[in-house]
Order: C-alpha cells, then sequence, then structure tokens
C-alpha cells in the first residue's frame, strides 16, 4: 500500500471520525471548571467554601450555550426547525450569540430582538455572525424585545420557529442533564447551597432540580436585583418583569435582592483580587454567594455553596465602573 492509500485509509477509520466529531462546537458545550477563592473568601472558616461555574469556558462563551443548543435540538428532532426556517428569539445578548453559534454550525438563519442598550460588544459579535438583529426600546429592557418578538411570531408563524427561551421547556431540562450533574460530580456530591440568579430562570429551576433529586436537603437559593430600574444586565427584578413561564415561584427556598453598586465593586474585586474577569450577572452571583457564606461563618454551620459565572467580562468592558479605583 503506497504511503498516500495508508493516509486516506487512516482518515476513513472509525477511530479518526469519532475523535474529529468530538471536536465538533456542539461537543465543546458543557464540562466547564469549577472555580475556587483565595482572597475574596480568606476570612471564611475552612469548612465554609464558595465555588462557581466558569461558564465562559462554553464555546460561545456564556452558559447560554447549554439552553440555546438543547431547544435547537428538540425543535430539529420535533420538525419545527429545518431548511427554510429561521429561528427566532428575544434576547439580552448571550442566548443570541449561542443561537448565532449554533446556527453557523447546523444551518439555520437567526433573527433576534434584543434592547438597544445592549452591551455594544454584544451587537458586535452578533453582527460578526451574520444574523438578523432588530434593536426594541432600551427603556422597555428586555421585556420590551420578549413583546416585539411575540407579534411577530404571531403575524409570520409558519416562516419562524420561535424558540422562546423563557417559555421553553428545553431551557431549564439543559441544565437538568448537564449543569446540575457537573456540580454535582464536581464537589464530589458535598455540595450545600446552589446560588443562581433569575434570568430566563432556566439555570436555577433546572440545575435545582437535578440537584434536589441527588439530596433534598440542598438549599435552592435565587437572587434578582433589588429594584426594577438596575444595572445587572441578564437578570430580571421578577416582581416587576414579564415572568418567564417555566419560572416556579415557590420553587426556591429563599431569594436574595442584589444591589447593582455591590455588583459593581465585586465585578472589580474579582478582577483585581482573584484574577478572574467576570460579567455583570457573575459578579452579582457572587455578591449573592459570599452573603450565604457569610451566613454560615456567623452561625458555625459548614457549608459548600456553589453559583453559576454566565460569562466573563469581555463582552462589557465599555461599562465605566471598571474605571473606578477601590
Amino acid at each position: 500500500m503506497s504511503a498516500l492509500r495508508h493516509i486516506r485509509s487512516e482518515l476513513n477509520g472509525p477511530g479518526l471520525a469519532q475523535e474529529l466529531s468530538a471536536r465538533t462546537i456542539e461537543a465543546q458545550i458543557g464540562h466547564t471548571p469549577l472555580l475556587a477563592f483565595k482572597n475574596i473568601t480568606a476570612h471564611l472558616p475552612e469548612d465554609v467554601m464558595i465555588f462557581a461555574k466558569a461558564e465562559w469556558a462554553n464555546p460561545g462563551g456564556s452558559v447560554k450555550d447549554r439552553a440555546a443548543y438543547e431547544i435547537v435540538l428538540q425543535a430539529e428532532q420535533d420538525g419545527k426547525l429545518g431548511p427554510g426556517v429561521t429561528l427566532m428569539d428575544s434576547t439580552s445578548g448571550n442566548t443570541g450569540i449561542a443561537y448565532a453559534m449554533l446556527g453557523a454550525a447546523r444551518g439555520f438563519k437567526v433573527k433576534l430582538f434584543m434592547p438597544a442598550n445592549a452591551s455594544p460588544e454584544r451587537i458586535a459579535i452578533l453582527k460578526a455572525y451574520g444574523v438578523e438583529i432588530e434593536l426594541t426600546d432600551p427603556l422597555e429592557g428586555s421585556d420590551g424585545a420578549i413583546r416585539a418578538v411575540r407579534e411577530l411570531a404571531e403575524r409570520e408563524p409558519e416562516k419562524y420557529f420561535y424558540a422562546n427561551q423563557y417559555n421553553n421547556p428545553a431551557n431549564w431540562q439543559a441544565h437538568y442533564k448537564t449543569t446540575g450533574v457537573e456540580i454535582w460530580e464536581q464537589t464530589g456530591h458535598r455540595i450545600t447551597h446552589f446560588v443562581a440568579g433569575l434570568g430566563t430562570t432556566g439555570t436555577l429551576m433546572g440545575t435545582g432540580r437535578r440537584l434536589r433529586d441527588y439530596n433534598p436537603n440542598i438549599e435552592i437559593i435565587s437572587a434578582q436585583p433589588d429594584s426594577a430600574f438596575n444595572g445587572i444586565e441578564g437578570w430580571k427584578h421578577i416582581e416587576t418583569a414579564i415572568k418567564p413561564g417555566i419560572y416556579d415561584e415557590a420553587f426556591a427556598d429563599r431569594n436574595l435582592a442584589i444591589s447593582t453598586e455591590a455588583t459593581y465593586e465585586m465585578a472589580r474585586r474579582l478582577a483585581r483580587e482573584e484574577g478572574y474577569l467576570v460579567g455583570i450577572s457573575a459578579a452579582a452571583a457572587m455578591v449573592a454567594a459570599l452573603q450565604v457564606a457569610n451566613e454560615l461563618a456567623e452561625a458555625h454551620k459548614p457549608g459548600v455553596v456553589v453559583t453559576l459565572f454566565p460569562d466573563n467580562a469581555y463582552k462589557y468592558l465599555s461599562e465605566s465602573f471598571w474605571q473606578e479605583q477601590a
């Protein structure tokens, strides 16, 4: 056999085919690392620990890759998304980026509605993917984008697959299948508290359900902005916002209200004291997780508190608070 024929034979072998399939965009979603902290948590006793999932390790740069992939998979399996059909949804940015990435990889078009005050970095990324973007009234926030996409979905249902991330069960199911399993395994089954911010609420509902299946004693804690007008991009003030259909208000054991000021301060601290340059909602999640850990320490109780960092700071560096000194 000639050298060339031998190479062709090796390329066509099942071993290489399996290896190459494991390198696709979709195969890189999930299995994100669990981060620890040294300085911000230095005051805590040894038996109180905080960890966070580094979701920027997903190929689209955020936790939303998980939900978007599950939504796309189920839509394809149900025959709702295929040739000639455009995926459409409202987004504050990260889910839209995940849709755009998957659309490019799997061959479908994407149309997105998002608030005009979304970070310029997010808008630039979406334009780089070539998706169609409709910018909505910034004063209406994510709710304005939701209303706009619903109107178009009602007018032209045959043209679009409305992914509907706020009401699509595939959103929370993605986290039930992946995120909750990973956290349980990565903590060696020792997690005692799970903290998640409220946006679409898929992370809280899916991860929390899986963790409760493993151990009903795990405390599930939700966190949201402390007012309707806030600077925590990606989170919802549930009392004044359109409530996601997948959200169960009675699910979490308790809810924490997080201020924008504390969030911005934490974002700077994580960058300057830990080396983690995280996004705004990630910093807010750390504020909430630290509050839970401090409560445990004050009560002289042990605990393993886990939260989730949805993305890193690269899509928010145009925000002025980064320039402030400690």
